[in-house]
């Protein structure tokens, strides 16, 4: 395999005098690839170490990493050079004794356990979703004494190092504070050793003599921010307001589609003043289906919002129902009355449904599931990439985006149904009102 000229550039970083080095940038630009190779190569130059690769939830580093990049950089880089993953205890033997341990920072019981030994190298994987305290906790491990042997060399001790990769998030994260500012993301000083936090910007324009076009493409398509991050690798703007950060969407998604057995689960209605003419113009419909599954978190299942009028997103509406085998519709009837009901009645009938309504501005009604995201009590199943664009544009002082937020607002509607207790409490939340129909049911009673 060949590096390319880019990866040539990050790779000097890697190896440089810096204890801790940050490779950031897009999505697909060999950043993980890199790290891994390199975690690696230091395990093979130096028999009987231990290094270790972190994500913050495990079955994400399972997916991404032990079952993808590493085989795949085993083949690639060290042809011919044996390993071998013990999936049960989640580590790797390689070289002569050479032990690569993962693990999740999410699971405490794994994670005390992981921490109980000293290591020669740490590697953080996607590191902007996990949180500070837990970075220092796992760097006080970073302690293991060993030599390197290499061809032609006397020994020498093996430089300890610490190695991140992100798709950067604002620039009020730490990862912002440490390795672009170099200053303590807690006290705001600066760092006592900057010299020891080296930062990279790799993207995907730098990779592509290993991506398809058409994923380039697909990254120029997105909306702006998301290109910022995925295609440009450009820290965001700080907004400290915003309700629903990027970093807590993503530090809670559920990357591989592994949810687990829903409670109960409703569909959601936003409606507009869209006719029955199907229109470019008309208003996007917000259509979101949203489950709370055994664990007690929420999960974001689908997004199905559309342009079109009520002969249309009443059939959207009610098939989505079907298919995830739903226990209600759940509308706000504010606009147009009883217009939802009727729409979802006509297209199907005696549809179980929920009439919500609120008297408060959007920001306002969406504030209360704000620290649910933070506490990863709501997930997304899935990349969301309009919903989650229209949930960026909410803070404190209002809604900044574009347009109208109609994907949002259905997702509100669908999480005040999910968790009444929560949103009665407040005030200005929305309010929930159940509109029996003839077969009302509950597939779990």
């Amino acid at each position: 395999m060949k590096l390319t000229d880019k990866q040539q550039e990050a790779q000097v970083i890697c190896a440089g005098d810096a204890t801790h080095a940050m490779l950031f940038g897009g999505s697909r630009s060999g950043k993980t690839f890199l790290h891994t190779r390199n975690v690696i190569m230091r395990a093979l130059k130096a028999p009987n170490s231990r290094h270790g690769i972190f994500r913050f939830r495990l079955n994400h580093l399972r997916s991404s990493v032990v079952l993808d990049t590493f085989p795949k950089v085993m083949r690639l880089a060290f042809p011919g050079v044996k390993s071998k993953v013990h999936t049960q205890d989640m580590y790797a033997e390689i070289g002569d004794g050479s032990q690569i341990w993962f693990a999740g920072l999410d699971d405490k019981d794994r994670t005390e356990k992981i921490l109980g030994m000293e290591f020669a190298t740490l590697y953080f994987n996607e590191c902007s979703q996990i949180p500070w305290g837990s970075i220092n906790t796992a760097i006080t491990r970073l302690a293991q004494r060993v030599e390197q042997e290499m061809e032609n060399r006397s020994p020498s001790i093996l430089k300890l190092r610490a190695y991140y990769d992100c798709n950067p998030p604002p620039k009020t994260h730490w990862t912002y504070r440490v390795f672009i500012e170099k200053r303590d993301p807690e006290t705001r000083e600066l760092l006592r050793t900057p010299e020891d936090y080296a930062a990279f910007r790799i993207n995907p324009v730098d990779n592509t003599a290993n991506l398809s076009p058409e994923y380039i493409k697909t990254l120029e398509s997105l909306p702006e921010r998301m290109r910022k991050r995925f295609l440009r690798g450009e820290f965001a703007d700080a907004n400290p307001n915003a309700l629903f950060p990027e970093e807590f969407i993503d530090k809670w998604r559920v990357d591989d589609g592994v949810v687990p057995e829903m409670v109960r689960i409703v569909v959601a209605v936003d409606p507009s003043g869209a006719d029955d003419e199907a229109s470019s113009d008309n208003d996007a419909i917000g259509i979101v289906v949203v489950g709370l599954g055994i664990d007690g978190n929420a999960y974001v299942l689908e997004d199905c919002t559309v342009k079109a009028g009520p002969a249309t997103w009443g059939r959207v509406a009610t098939s989505a129902f079907d298919r995830h085998g739903a226990d209600c519709v759940v509308g706000e009837t504010n606009y147009g009355g009883a217009m939802v009901q009727q729409t979802i009645q006509v297209a199907r009938p005696r549809t179980p449904f929920k009439k919500v309504t609120a008297s408060r501005g959007k920001h306002v009604r969406a504030e209360p599931f704000s620290a649910l995201y933070e506490d990863g009590k709501v997930r997304h199943a899935g990349r969301f990439v309009e919903l989650e664009d229209e949930l960026a544009g909410f803070s404190t002082f209002g809604y900044t985006g574009t347009g109208s937020p109609n994907r949002a607002d259905a997702l509100v509607w669908g999480l005040a149904a999910l968790f009444p207790s929560i949103t009665n409490a407040a005030t200005e939340a929305p309010k929930v009102e159940v509109i029996p129909s003839v077969n009302h049911w509950n597939r779990r009673r």
